[in-house]
Parts: C-alpha cells; structure tokens; sequence
C-alpha cells in the first residue's frame, strides 16, 4: 500500500464503480459509473471529483498526493441496514428458532451491558470488525442499558464515523434486568437524543426491541419520541417469524396486523428501519411504501433461524424501500459480500433474482437511501463524505484462478459476492483516511 502523506488532497487512482440509480429500476446503464482506470479526489475528506484518469491527471495539480490500486476495484463504504452489536460473542449460538434463541442466548448476553467497561470492549472490537469488513455505516442496536449506547458512540465519534445506533426499549415479555418501563425508557432515550444525535456524523435510533416485548404504555411514550424529534430514526423488528407474528396478534387483538401495531401508535415514518418483514401482506406493504419507512432484508439471519424468505419483488412491486443486513449475531457474518451470495440464494429459491449490479447498489447507495443517508454517502457525487473500499478480486488462489476468465464488470461482481469474504477487503476509508489495511 502506498505511504500517505498529507490528509488534505489525494487522489486514488484504480478501477472504481459506484451507483447513481437503482439497477433495478433504471436498466439501461445510467444507474452505475464505472471507470476501468478511475481517480477518486478525495479533499480534507470530500470527494471533490471521480471520473476517467486519462481525462483528470492532466489538469491535477502537484500538491495531490496520489495513491494506487492497479487491478483492485473501489467502492463507496458497505453500509448496514440492521445489526446488533451485544450479540457478537453469542454469532454462531446453534440450533433455535427466533423466540428460543432469544431467551437462550441473546437476552443472557445483553445483561452485561449495563457495565461500561465490558460494554466499551465490546464497541471496541464491534467497529474493528465492521471496518474489518469494509462496512463504514450501520445502523446498530445496543442493549436496553443506556451505557451500552454510550460505549458505542464514545467509539464511533472518536473515530469520526458516521454511525447510527439506540437504546432498546424493552418493558415486558423479557428478563427483569433486561426491562425498562414506559417512562425510564423515555427518559434515557431523550437523554441519549440529545447527548448524541447531531454529535459530529452520529445519529440516534428510537428502538423498541419488538411489539411483544413493549407495552401499550411504552409505545404511547416511544411514539411521543418520535414526534418530538422528527429527524431521528426508528428501528425495530417487524413480522421475522410465524410464531412472533401469532404471539403479536394475541397481545395486540384490536390490530390488523404486527406493522399495525406500530403505524397505530406513528412509528411508520420516514427514517423508520423494520428488519425482516417476511410475513407482510400487500396492504402492510403498501403501507411501508406510502409512510417512506424502510425495509432491512437479512438474508443470514433468515436462513439461520430458519424463519422464511424474503419476497424482494413484492417489496419493489409496491414501491418500498429497501436495505440489506447482516443481523449479527443471528447473521451469520458481518461481510456483506457474503450477505449478498445468501441474499441471491435465497431469492433463487423462491423464483427471483438478484443482479450483481443491484446487489452491490444495494450494499451501497440502497442502504444510504433506506438510511435517508444519501446526501451523505452511498456513491461518489462531489460533495460526498468520502467514506469508501478497495477491493482485491484476487483475494485468494480459487478467486484468483477464476478471475482470469471474467469477461466483464458483471461477471466480476458476481465473482466477488458469490466467493469473496472478509480477505477481498484490502483497505477501508473514512473520510479519506485509512482505518483498515490488510
């Protein structure tokens, strides 16, 4: 890797992509930018231009100091739609369902933090691994502690993230130490607001955990939250599981159905983040579509905990918006290479596809517009935070042998996501720095 200098001016020089539209939507090539010898002018930590090296390199001045990556490929930052940083020790915890491993695994685990230190060590090695991974943006639950959002915000302020997390808000259906009450949550979850929301390139999440474990009450004073801060965020889970959904039905009898219980008492907004959403109907879709909240596919988590698959045509045929997780600990990685293969598998399995090009939008400029992010990050338009990847395609011997017969970008990225992991990730970038080499 080339010896940076100066902070103010450099420019990367490499195979770059990022997206402009939906491939999805926009079909024709005018969703994506790709430069085969691209140069990314990142200036005190915005991007100032990307295009065609040829065409910059000769009007560059001598003060930019100029950094390569012949035959690697940079992206914008991954970014997450959905994960739980209390849960890392417990990734991998076999052989439950969602309501079991729950009680078995995550709400033992989450008792820790209510102790700062452990719950600092765990933020700690929590954002090592995302950045590890290339993601430089995710949208984090903590535990119902508040001192387990002040580990992480400690860690991602002086990191100069931009980073998006909450408290759980948590008062029935759990262990006694894991609960809050209607008004203790108000309280911490306004404090927390406004310590933190706004505090450098931090953003606060409004979190209940779920419907079945928040009281009528408790809702009542979460919706009060959002209304009383309209630019924050709202994260939660919604309909991941059959048994889930039956046990909101019968705590919630007046409802129409599990994402009724929320929009009921206005938690269906813009920056409102549901993670899951396998069992919805048309009019629950519809729903999240008029309101402009957001969907978090988690392909892993899904299929570890066995609790269905995920129907992206629905959710694009009614308009909704859209974002990919990884879930961890029920996700099974925090890559989102690897997110992506589950992602197409498992919509191969019930009659969908899913590009290479979308896929990769997804993981980028699709979670920043979930996140209501892209004025901020997600592609490479100037002005842009310059948060971003550089990827090696030959990461490894089989990635290596394959990549000799690739004809095209397409093909590349589906070589990247279908074999790829956490060694195709060679450096990560926030805001033009490096905070991850291999």
């Amino acid at each position: 890797m080339n010896n940076l200098k100066s902070p103010a001016k450099r420019a990367f020089r490499a195979p770059i992509l990022h997206f402009l539209q939906d491939p999805g939507q926009s079909p024709d090539g005018d969703a994506y930018q790709y430069y085969a010898d691209g140069l990314l002018l990142v200036e005190d930590g915005r991007v100032r231009q990307v295009g065609s090296a040829t065409e910059i390199l000769g009007r560059l001045q001598a003060d930019w100091e100029i950094v390569t990556y012949p035959d690697k490929l940079i992206l914008p930052g991954f970014i997450d739609a959905h994960i739980h940083y209390p849960q890392i020790d417990i990734i991998a915890a076999p052989g439950e369902q969602l309501l079991e491993w729950l009680n078995r695994y995550a709400f033992p685990t989450e008792l820790r933090f209510s102790d700062i230190a452990h719950a600092s060590e765990v933020a700690s090695f929590f954002i090592d691994e995302l950045l590890r991974n290339g993601t430089t943006t995710a949208l984090v639950l903590g535990s119902v502690h508040p001192e387990s959002v002040d580990a992480l915000f400690e860690v991602c302020g002086a990191r100069k993230l931009r980073m998006i997390a909450g408290k759980v808000l948590m008062d029935r259906n759990a262990p006694a130490l894991l609960t809050d009450t209607a008004e203790s949550g108000y309280a911490d979850s306004k404090a927390l607001i406004e310590r933190w929301h706004g505090y450098g390139r931090l953003g606060y999440a409004i979190t209940p955990r779920c419907a079945a474990t928040s009281s009528e009450g408790q809702l009542e004073r979460t919706g009060q939250l959002a209304r009383e801060y309209p630019d924050t965020y709202v994260h939660t889970h919604v309909a991941e599981n059959q048994s889930e959904v039956a046990w909101v039905a019968e705590l919630f009898p007046w409802s129409r159905s599990y994402l009724d219980v929320y929009d009921h008492y206005g938690l269906l907004r813009e920056r409102s983040i549901y993670a899951h959403g396998l069992h919805l109907d048309e009019r629950d879709r519809q729903r999240m579509a008029e309101s402009g909240a957001a969907m978090a596919f988690c392909p892993t988590s899904n299929l570890f905990l066995g609790s269905g698959l995920f129907n992206l045509t629905a959710a694009d045929q009614a308009g909704m918006l859209v974002g990919l997780a990884t879930d961890v600990g029920a996700g099974t990685s925090f890559n989102q290479l690897r997110t992506l293969k589950e992602a197409y598998e498992v919509l191969q399995l019930i009659g969908q596809s899913l590009s290479p090009l979308r896929a990769f939008y997804l993981a980028t400029l699709g979670n920043a517009r979930a996140l209501y992010l892209d004025q901020h990050i997600g592609n490479f338009e100037p002005g842009k935070e310059g948060d971003f990847i550089v990827l090696d395609p030959a990461s490894t011997p089989l990635m290596a042998r394959r990549l000799q017969t690739v004809k095209d970008l397409e093909e590349l990225l589906f070589v990247l996501m279908m074999l790829g992991d956490d060694r195709a990730v060679l450096a990560t970038y926030i805001m033009g720095e490096v905070a991850h080499q291999r």
